[in-house]
């Protein structure tokens, strides 16, 4: 198994941890994973734009009264990648004993 260079640089791990660990198509608000995370607004948006070429992730834009709102969620494809990358971490944690 090898490692998926998408998701593991830091802060898109981080990302994709979040947002697996919700129920399948729940969605958090760009603010909860800015707050959660402790990313800058350009930050998390540039790993956001990287995850969502990838189709690891969904992006909803949508207005919430008058004020904008970006909807985050995993996508089937995100969350498979995501478990492959955890079982690789694992297969090298296992080789090393």
């Amino acid at each position: 198994m090898a490692l998926d260079a998408v998701i593991h640089q830091p802060a898109r791990l981080q990302i994709m941890a979040a947002l697996c660990q919700l129920k399948p198509r729940t969605q958090v608000d760009f603010g909860f994973l800015k707050e959660k995370l402790g990313l800058t607004d350009g930050n998390l948006g540039a790993h956001l734009l990287t995850l969502e070429e990838a189709a690891y992730i969904a992006v909803e834009k949508t207005f919430v009264g008058r004020r904008p709102k970006t909807f985050l969620s995993a996508t089937a494809a995100g969350r498979r990648a995501f478990a492959a990358h955890v079982a690789a971490l694992q297969a090298i944690l296992e080789d090393g004993n």
